[in-house]
């Protein structure tokens, strides 16, 4: 049986690796068993901060929301805000709110009146 010489895949796997540590730092960047290692971790980092994005825009997106009700209505609260919308039957998800808020202030103020209107 004659010899099989692994070198082309060997290089292939190593040279994908190593270009995946691009941009590390030191040995990270060059030196193949330590840039599997780091390669692999910043994968876990990457897939756990995807879900984590979602919860840190939903927390943005309500922050901004409270700063322009409390901006057009100091005595109306986030949570006062959002319960006047389910009696309202207004369905604005809080990417929209927060955009609205931003963009469009006379809109998010009308929607603040209605919201306030429903729950008093």
């Amino acid at each position: 049986m004659s010899r099989v010489k692994g070198g082309t895949v060997t290089h292939r796997r190593h040279k994908k690796v190593l270009d995946a540590a691009k941009g590390h730092y030191g040995m990270r960047s060059r030196t193949f068993k330590v840039a599997a290692q780091s390669v692999d971790k910043a994968n876990q980092y990457a897939t756990r901060d995807r879900k984590v994005r979602k919860r840190t825009f939903r927390a943005l997106w309500i922050q901004r929301i409270n700063a322009a009700v409390r901006a057009i209505d100091p005595g109306l609260t986030y949570s006062r805000f959002i319960d006047g919308l389910a009696k309202a039957g207004i369905e604005v998800d809080r990417k929209v709110l927060a955009d609205l808020a931003v963009h469009e202030p006379e809109a998010f103020g009308a929607i603040v009146a209605q919201a306030r209107a429903a729950t008093a």
